[in-house]
Parts: structure tokens; C-alpha cells; sequence
């Protein structure tokens, strides 16, 4: 394993480095207003919810990192303390990207990146008609980490009123994730798509108290076939099956695509010798 002290990075490698790590990144797309009334919107990818009850989403305005000045977003929730935050999808994610231009203080970017002011209900800062959901919040907190270039700024904020677009639900009048289509921000000029053709379901442990991966047998944690995840999979079961467990690949190889295909008992029965 390759060991990197931060310190000895420049700037702009340490960013690079982390934001390619640290992804998929949700995006805030960030309403905000000054005391004069001028309109800002940019979107910040250190964002996310930090507590359900209260409420809580948190996003970060970093300083730049060419010569530690602050945003235009970070200035403005510091003078006001309000913000709308948008939910960015993909049918809206290039206007996104082009509000997050450098425009000069009091250049509107809603009208830059053609999207759509909304009065909000509880804030000042307008929602955003194109986003699936909005959420209106008051800022609780701004919390700076340093005044170096690079810097951010965590921005603590209360949900006071959620707005969604009704073509975004399902049946039940729940957010439906498949209709939702959101991207999310990767390293360098990257973006990933989360839409049906790569959404996949994990079952939660927290359902069932799996037997983990330590009570599994010999013959599968020792198998060339058999992944991670693989495994993962097998063991959360409630209670190890009964039986001998085949180290033939063949066997393994025909419970891993089973498992591939959510069939864990079936995969399970491919593994016990004298099952299949």
C-alpha cells in the first residue's frame, strides 16, 4: 500500500487526490441571497444530511484554492443565514454545471445556467423549479477550518419546508429513486449517473443479525472464485446451513451467479454437497 503524508502535497494534488476518492459526491445546488437582494446559485458537491431529527443538511464553500477568497455562497449565508438547496438530477446537471462559473458579484445565475426562480415560502433565497426536490433552510451555523486556500466552510443547515415535484413520486406518494435519475460529483470532470441501469439493492444486516463472514466454512472463504462481496452475501443468513460445503469451482462458480441474482438460498444449496 502506497502511503502519502497530506503535508507534502501541494494544494491542488491533495484535492485531486480526495475528491477522487471520496465519491460519489451528492450535489447541493445552493440558493442563496445578499442583504441588497442579488441572486446567487452554485452548486457544491461536500454536501450532505447529517441528522433526520432535526432535520440537518450540511455543505462546505471551499476557499479557492488559487488564493483563498471566498465565495459569493459562503458570503451571503453568512450575511442572511438562509438557503434554498436544490437536488441536482440528470436532466439539469449541464445548466449546473454552468452556474458554477465564476460570474462577477451580483450576476444572477439563474438567468446564466436558464433556470427557473420560484418564491419559497419560509426564505428569501428562491427554489429552484427545474430541481426534483428543494429544501428550504436556515443556517444554524457557519463553521470555517482554516483561511489557506483549499479551506471549507461547513454550513449548518436547518430544513424548514421541503418541496417536491410530484413526477418524482411513485404510487404510494414516496420519492421514487429510479424516476429520480440524480448524479453525483467524482474526481476531476467526472460525474456518475444513478439510474435504473446501475441502481442495485443491498440487504440491510440490520434486518437479520447475519453470522458474518468468521462462521463461514473453510471451503468458501478459501475458494478462488468467490469474491467479497460474494461472501458478504452468504453470510448474512441468520444461522450457517447444514451439510459439507463443496471447494469445487464449478459449484462456486454457479452459486456466484446466483448470488449475482439475489438468489442466496439457491446459491446456498449450490454449495452443499449432495443438493444439486
Amino acid at each position: 500500500m502506497k502511503t502519502i503524508d497530506p503535508s507534502h502535497l501541494s494544494p491542488q494534488e491533495l484535492q485531486r487526490l480526495m475528491q477522487t476518492a471520496v465519491a460519489p459526491r451528492p450535489i447541493a445546488l445552493a440558493s442563496t441571497m445578499n442583504s441588497k437582494g442579488e441572486i446567487n446559485l452554485s452548486p457544491f458537491s461536500f454536501f450532505n444530511m447529517v441528522s433526520t431529527v432535526p432535520p440537518i443538511l450540511l455543505f462546505s464553500p471551499s476557499r479557492r484554492v488559487r488564493d483563498a477568497t471566498t465565495k459569493h455562497t459562503l458570503e451571503n449565508v453568512l450575511e442572511t443565514r438562509e438557503v434554498v438547496i436544490g437536488i441536482v438530477n440528470y436532466a439539469i446537471v449541464q445548466q449546473v454545471s454552468l452556474s458554477s462559473t465564476e460570474y462577477e458579484q451580483g450576476v444572477n445565475e439563474f438567468e446564466k445556467a436558464g433556470l427557473t426562480m420560484v418564491d419559497a415560502q419560509r426564505v428569501k433565497p428562491k427554489l429552484i423549479k427545474e430541481c426534483p426536490v428543494n429544501f428550504e433552510c436556515r443556517v444554524l451555523d457557519v463553521q470555517a477550518l482554516g483561511i489557506q486556500g483549499g479551506a471549507g466552510n461547513l454550513v449548518i443547515c436547518q430544513v424548514e419546508q421541503i418541496h417536491v415535484d410530484p413526477k418524482f413520486l411513485d404510487s404510494d406518494g414516496n420519492l421514487d429513486q429510479i424516476k429520480l435519475d440524480l448524479v453525483a460529483r467524482l474526481g476531476g470532470s467526472y460525474y456518475s449517473r444513478n439510474n435504473e441501469t446501475n441502481l442495485f439493492e443491498v440487504p440491510k444486516p440490520l434486518v437479520k443479525k447475519g453470522i458474518g463472514l468468521d462462521k463461514l466454512p473453510k471451503a468458501l472463504l478459501q475458494s478462488h472464485i468467490l469474491t467479497g462481496n460474494d461472501l458478504g452475501m452468504l453470510a448474512n443468513v441468520e444461522q450457517l446451513p447444514n451439510g459439507s460445503y463443496s471447494t469445487n469451482p464449478s459449484d462456486h462458480l454457479k452459486a456466484q451467479v446466483l448470488l449475482q441474482l439475489g438468489q442466496i438460498d439457491q446459491a446456498w444449496s449450490c454449495l452443499i454437497q449432495g443438493t444439486h
